[in-house]
């Protein structure tokens, strides 16, 4: 039976990269003077997974890649079965779920991005995520739910708990969760908040760092995980610094290893392991 060890350090706490933006990669590359070719999205995805992978516990790609990364990823490979629904520029507005995965040797685990919306389909939503759930079952896969809630900026905070009470009943094996306060401000009202939402999830659960400044990352993960966070899934904090290089190896090497590694001294030391919370 595969566990999240299959995802986790040593310590049982998680230090995972998150390399399966699609749009808003090329998006990221436009802005930073490339053509976004998708010649140009192959190399920087085969770049940070040789280079970054090696140093995580998991690493998380997109269907279109997930054949050329796989042979550079030694452990913990996920494979986001998201279908998006966005337009050129613009953020996910919807996603819905490949039911039928290319599963490529190494996976041990799917991951479904979902947008939460106080609406009339909220329902709707949790029979996604549930199916979604029974779809990793099936292939005897991990399942790392992430939610991420679209309301008004006074509802945030208060969304993401509510979204993490309604979304995890469906039992993901991990939560993938918003930072409180975008990992700005107080770092004890973080913790605070971040007690809020593993109250209200049964399973153990990881931040991103959308919307997190870079710089704020690593305060905002710690405070994450003396709130309850078991460690990190993220992409832009660690990589979005080397998007502007033609070819970003050597900044992968010289600024992003690095991120990773004060990133693991936290997680190894603020995070709770996984079968605390399991």
């Amino acid at each position: 039976m595969t566990t999240l060890d299959a995802l986790a350090r040593e310590s049982g706490t998680f230090l995972m990269v998150a390399m399966d933006q699609r749009e808003s990669l090329r998006t990221m590359l436009r802005e930073h003077g490339h053509d976004a070719s998708g010649d140009r999205v192959r190399r920087f995805k085969r770049a940070v997974a040789s280079e970054l992978a090696p140093h995580a516990s998991g690493f998380l790609i997109d269907r279109d890649h997930v054949a050329a990364v796989a042979p550079a990823v030694p452990h913990g490979l996920i494979l986001a079965v998201d279908r998006l629904v966005q337009e050129e520029g613009g953020a996910v507005e919807d996603t819905s779920l490949d039911e039928d995965p290319e599963l490529v040797p190494g996976v041990v685990a799917l991951k479904l991005l979902v947008i939460w919306r106080d609406d009339e389909r909220r329902g709707e939503r949790v029979g996604l995520a549930r199916r979604f759930v029974e779809l990793a079952a099936r292939h005897g896969l991990l399942s790392v739910l992430e939610p991420v809630v679209r309301v008004p900026d006074e509802r945030r905070e208060d969304a993401i708990v509510e979204a993490a009470r309604e979304l995890g009943a469906v039992r993901p094996d991990l939560y993938k969760c918003q930072v409180p306060l975008a990992g700005r401000g107080d770092a004890r009202e973080i913790t605070r908040r971040a007690r809020e939402i593993d109250a209200a999830l049964p399973c153990p659960w990881v931040v991103l760092s959308q919307g997190v400044e870079p710089a704020d990352f690593p305060a905002a993960v710690e405070a994450s995980c003396r709130g309850g966070a078991s460690g990190m899934l993220a992409g832009r904090a660690v990589w979005t610094a080397t998007l502007a290089a033609d070819d970003p190896t050597e900044l992968l090497r010289s600024h992003s290893v690095p991120r990773l590694r004060e990133l693991a001294g936290i997680v190894d030391a603020h995070g709770r392991p996984w079968r605390e919370n399991a």
